[in-house]
């Protein structure tokens, strides 16, 4: 398995984002592909670790609450867990089934009894490990931040509210991650 910044960039993972038409679907500062290696390389500067990185790289794969946009059909998770392995998507599932408006609220809450996830696929509901809700808040961090710097309008709408969101979650966030919110968001 390799990250877009190996060598190699036609990469299981870049290859089968071109195939799909990343590289020429638009989106903030640019295009998708952009967009989802300018959050893999975010992910990577904070030092997470590879899964976490390569799930940002395809964090899109299979839409997201906010962006229902996908490259592949949930039919299709195997062909991207060869691409990535398994461990990665199942970040990268884990991360496009959120339900947002269920799963944020609680989500660094230190009572993991009071957790609870939703998958926005099936329904269901389920108190997540603090690994995933780790991941999970490392990612969504990293894919706000990016639209917050490729895009003004975006920022001026939505600054503060993730800025309040994210502090909300810090528990779940590595000191870099904290310090570059502070910077894009105040």
């Amino acid at each position: 398995m390799m990250r877009s910044d190996d060598k190699n960039t036609d990469s299981p993972a870049i290859a089968l984002l071109k195939e799909l038409g990343a590289e020429t679907t638009k989106h903030s500062g640019g295009t998708l592909l952009a967009h989802l290696l300018r959050v893999e390389a975010l992910l990577a500067g904070w030092g997470a670790r590879p899964a976490l990185q390569i799930a940002a790289l395809c964090h899109a794969f299979y839409g997201t609450d906010g962006l229902p946009l996908s490259l592949l059909e949930l039919s299709e998770r195997a062909r991207l867990a060869e691409a990535i392995g398994a461990e990665a998507e199942e970040l990268v599932y884990f991360y496009a089934s959120c339900d947002r408006k269920v799963s944020y609220p609680s989500l660094a809450s230190p009572d993991e009894a009071s957790v609870t996830f939703r998958d926005r696929f099936t329904g269901e509901e389920f108190t997540p490990s603090l690994q995933q809700r780790c991941d999970f808040a490392e990612l969504t961090v990293a894919n706000e931040l990016d639209l917050a710097k490729v895009n003004a309008s975006f920022r001026e709408r939505n600054g503060a509210h993730l800025l309040e969101l994210f502090k909300r979650w810090t528990p779940l966030l590595s000191e870099a991650t904290r310090r570059e919110v502070t910077a894009v968001l105040g």
